[in-house]
C-alpha cells in the first residue's frame, strides 16, 4: 500500500481529535505531581482498555512483529523522558517543545526510510507548523537546561517510534491489533516498577487521583489508536504534523486549568499552526 500525501477529510479529523485527546491525557497526567504513580496508573489504564482489543482483532502478521517490538522498547525511553520532562518543566513549554520536534524528524525518516516525499506545499507545512511549536515553548520564558534536554530526547523518541509504527501497523493488516498489542506490552513497565518498589504510595492514593490516572490510560490508547489508523490511510509527515496540534489544545488546557499564560506568542502559534494545517491539505 502506498498511502496518498494528501489527506482525506476523515483521517483529517480523526488525527485531529486523537490531538485532543492526546492533550488531555497529557494534561492528567501533569497534574499528578508524583510521575512515576502518573505513569503507573496510565499504563494499568492502557493495559485494561487494550485486552479486550487483543481478544477481538485479528493477530497482526508476522512481519509487523519486529516493528511492533522495536517500538515497544522505543515508547519504555519515551515514557521516562516525559516523567522527566513533567518533573523539571511548565507543562505549557516542555509539551510544545518536545511535540514540535518531531514533525520535522519524521519528515526526514519517512523520506529516507519509507520513500514518502511531500509535495513542496505539503513540506512548507510541516515547517509551518513546527514554527508555529516553537513560538510556544518560549510564551512564558525559556525553559532550563535539564527540562530542554528531556523535551528534546522526548522529541526524537516521538519522531522514532512514529515511523516505527507507521511501517509496523501497515504490515500487520490488523490496526487494532496492533494497538492492541502495543499498549498492552509498552504500558506494563512501568506499573510493574511502581508496584515492586511503590506499592505502599499506591495504596494510600485517593480514588480521585487513581480514576483520573486510569482515565488518562483509556484516553491515550484511543489517542494512539486514531493515529495509528489515519497512517494506514496518509502519509507519515503530514500526520506527524497534523497530530501536534495538540499542542495548542495543550496550551489552552494549561491556561484554564495549571493558570499558564496564554499571550500574543500562543496567539501568534495558533495562527501559524492553523495556516500550517491548511497547506498540509493542498493537492
Amino acid at each position: 500500500m502506498d498511502p496518498s500525501t494528501t489527506l482525506s477529510l476523515t483521517v483529517t479529523l480523526a488525527v485531529l481529535a486523537a490531538a485532543v485527546t492526546h492533550a488531555t491525557w497529557n494534561a492528567i497526567a501533569h497534574g499528578i505531581k508524583d510521575q512515576t504513580l502518573a505513569f503507573a496508573l496510565i499504563g494499568v489504564g492502557g493495559v485494561a482498555v487494550s485486552i479486550p482489543l487483543v481478544i477481538v482483532a485479528a493477530l497482526p502478521r508476522s512481519s509487523a512483529w519486529p516493528y511492533l517490538l522495536g517500538s515497544v522498547a522505543i515508547h519504555v525511553f519515551y515514557n521516562l523522558l516525559l516523567m522527566q520532562c513533567y518533573r523539571l518543566g511548565e507543562f505549557g513549554q516542555v509539551y510544545p517543545l518536545a511535540r514540535g520536534i518531531s514533525p520535522l524528524v519524521v519528515t526526514i525518516l519517512a523520506a529516507v526510510f519509507v520513500h514518502e516525499h511531500l509535495a513542496f506545499f505539503q513540506l512548507v507545512g510541516v515547517v509551518i507548523v513546527s514554527a508555529g511549536l516553537a513560538f510556544l515553548v518560549f510564551a512564558g520564558g525559556r525553559p532550563g537546561r535539564g527540562a530542554f534536554l528531556a523535551a528534546v530526547g522526548t522529541g526524537l523518541t516521538i519522531a522514532a517510534y512514529t515511523t516505527v509504527d507507521g511501517v509496523g501497523v501497515r504490515l500487520s493488516a490488523s490496526p487494532a491489533g496492533y494497538i492492541g498489542w502495543l499498549m498492552i506490552l509498552e504500558s506494563l513497565c512501568v506499573p510493574l516498577f511502581a508496584l515492586i518498589r511503590r506499592r505502599d504510595v499506591l495504596l494510600k492514593q485517593p480514588r480521585r487521583i487513581l480514576l483520573s490516572g486510569l482515565a488518562a490510560g483509556a484516553l491515550s490508547v484511543l489517542a494512539y489508536g486514531l493515529v495509528l489508523w489515519a497512517q494506514t490511510r496518509g502519509a507519515l509527515a503530514p500526520i506527524a504534523a497534523l497530530r501536534e496540534t495538540s499542542v495548542i489544545f495543550g496550551a489552552i488546557i494549561g491556561t484554564l486549568v495549571f493558570r499558564e499564560p496564554f499571550g500574543r506568542s500562543r496567539i501568534t502559534a495558533t495562527v501559524l499552526v492553523v495556516a500550517g494545517i491548511v497547506l498540509l491539505n493542498v493537492t
